[in-house]
C-alpha cells in the first residue's frame, strides 16, 4: 500500500497576521483583535504572539489584557478582510494539490502522497515562504502519514514550524505529553481519565479499551486508536460542504393545540439542533422553523439572526420568537427547527461586553452538559412524557425496572 503523506497547515494567530499584513507598521508590536469599542467591555478574539509574551489571550476582557501589556494594540474584527485572506492562503495550497481539506477558516489538511522522499519536506517549506512572502502570514505545519498526528504535528512548533511526525516517533514525541495537549480531548475529558489513573497520552495509548469502552462508550475507544496513531480517514476537499444547514423535526404523536406541550417539542428540538452545531463546530446566523398543520398544509418561517448563535438556549428562543409570530392557532401535527446560514465556530463573532459574555459562557457550558447526558443515555434522556408517546415512554420505564443502562443500549 502507497504510503500516505498528511500536512497540516495552520495559520499563526490568524486574524492578528491578517491585520498586520494590511498595516505593516503592526507587525513585530503586541497586537489584539477585540470587540466593542468602548475597551473596558471588550473580549480579546486572538492576539499576536508579541501579546502572548506577555500574557494576553483570547477571552481576556481587554481591560485586563492592558494591564498586563500596556501598549496592546487593539483592532475591531473585520472579518471580509479575514474571509479575503483565508481564499487566498487556500489557493495556495491548491497550487500544490487538489487534495485540500479546509478545516476551519485558518486551517486545513493536505494529502502530499504524490512527493515522493524528501520533496514533501520541500514542499512544506515552500508553501511556508509563500504564504509569507506573498501574503505575510506565517503558519505551521505538520507532517504525518494521517491527519491526527499531521494535526499534533503542527501544533508542536509555533510559530513558523515545520514538524515531521512519524509513526515510529509518537513513542518519543507524543506519549510524553499530557491528555489536555491532545487533539479532540478538552478539559472535562481529560478529568474523567485522569480519574481512572491516566494522565499523559502514552497512558491513554495503553489503557484497556474494555474499560474506556465502558466509561466512555465508542469515544473511549476511538480516543486510545488516536493515541496509538490510528486514523484512516482520508483528506475530502468537499468535506467542508458537506452541509450548508443542520435541522431537526418531529412528527407529534397526536395533533395538538396545547401551548406547553408545543413549547416542550421547540425546547428538544432546539437541544437536538444545538448539539448537532457543536457537534460539527458551526453556528447558525439564521433560524427557521417549520409547521405542519392538523390538514397537512406546511409553511416555513425564518429570522436572521444579529450575532451567530450556537446555544439550545439562544436556538430555542428564536424559534418560539416565530412560532408565536406566525402561528396560526390550529391544530398541529409536525414541528421542525433549521439552522441555516451556517459559519465555523473560529469565524463566528459577537460583540460581547463583560456582562453578555459570562451570560454566553454558562449557556455554552449548560448545552454541552446537556450533550453529555444525552450521549450517555440516548437522544431521549431529556425529552418530556409527553414527546416520547406511549411506545418509547414504556421502554424507558421497562429499562428503569429492570435496572438496566442505558448506555449499553445506545452504543452497540
Amino acid at each position: 500500500m502507497k504510503r500516505k503523506v498528511i500536512f497540516h497547515i495552520d495559520m499563526n494567530s490568524f486574524y492578528a497576521s491578517v491585520e498586520a499584513a494590511y498595516d505593516p507598521s503592526l507587525r513585530g508590536k503586541p497586537l489584539a483583535v477585540a470587540g466593542n469599542e468602548k475597551e473596558r467591555r471588550g473580549i480579546v478574539v486572538t492576539c499576536s504572539y508579541e501579546a502572548r509574551a506577555k500574557g494576553v489571550k483570547a477571552t481576556m476582557p481587554v481591560w485586563q489584557a492592558k494591564r498586563l501589556c500596556p501598549n496592546l494594540i487593539i483592532k475591531q474584527p473585520d472579518f471580509t478582510k479575514y474571509r479575503s485572506a483565508s481564499l487566498q492562503m487556500f489557493d495556495v495550497l491548491r497550487e500544490y494539490t487538489p487534495l485540500v481539506e479546509p478545516v476551519s477558516i485558518d486551517e486545513g489538511f493536505m494529502d502530499m502522497s504524490h512527493y515522493e522522499g524528501d520533496e514533501p519536506l520541500q514542499k512544506a517549506t515552500e508553501i511556508q515562504n509563500n504564504l509569507l512572502e506573498y501574503l505575510s502570514l506565517p503558519c505551521s505545519i505538520g507532517i504525518a502519514p494521517n491527519k491526527f498526528l499531521a494535526k499534533m504535528a503542527s501544533e508542536m512548533k509555533k510559530p513558523l514550524g515545520i514538524t515531521v511526525l512519524r509513526r515510529r516517533d509518537i513513542a518519543e514525541k507524543l506519549w510524553p505529553l499530557s491528555l489536555i495537549e491532545m487533539y479532540g480531548i478538552g478539559e472535562k475529558t481529560a478529568n474523567k481519565l485522569n480519574k481512572l489513573g491516566l494522565h499523559t497520552i502514552g497512558d491513554l495509548a495503553n489503557a484497556d479499551p474494555t474499560l474506556l469502552k465502558k466509561r466512555l462508550g465508542i469515544y473511549g475507544e476511538k480516543l486510545i486508536e488516536r493515541a496509538n496513531g490510528i486514523d484512516t480517514r482520508e483528506v475530502d476537499p468537499d468535506s467542508i460542504s458537506d452541509f450548508k444547514s443542520v435541522g431537526n423535526s418531529v412528527t407529534l404523536p397526536k395533533d395538538t393545540t396545547d401551548q406547553e406541550k408545543i413549547k416542550t417539542v421547540f425546547t428538544n428540538l432546539a437541544h437536538e439542533v444545538g448539539r448537532r452545531l457543536r457537534t460539527k463546530k458551526v453556528c447558525s446566523e439564521n433560524i427557521q422553523i417549520t409547521i405542519r398543520y392538523h390538514d397537512r398544509k406546511t409553511i416555513t418561517r425564518s429570522r436572521k439572526l444579529t450575532s451567530s448563535i450556537q446555544t439550545n438556549d439562544d436556538i430555542l428562543e428564536a424559534a418560539l420568537f416565530l412560532w408565536q409570530k406566525y402561528w396560526s392557532g390550529e391544530s398541529i401535527r409536525l414541528l421542525g427547527i433549521t439552522a441555516i446560514d451556517l459559519v465555523e465556530e473560529t469565524e463566528a463573532y459577537k460583540q460581547l461586553d463583560l456582562f453578555s459574555y459570562k451570560e454566553d459562557e454558562k449557556k455554552l457550558k449548560l448545552s454541552k452538559t446537556v450533550d453529555e447526558i444525552r450521549l450517555k443515555y440516548g437522544q431521549h434522556s431529556l425529552l418530556k412524557g409527553g414527546q416520547l408517546g406511549e411506545q418509547r415512554s414504556e421502554q424507558l420505564r421497562d429499562h428503569k425496572r429492570r435496572g438496566t443502562s442505558l448506555d449499553k443500549d445506545f452504543f452497540k
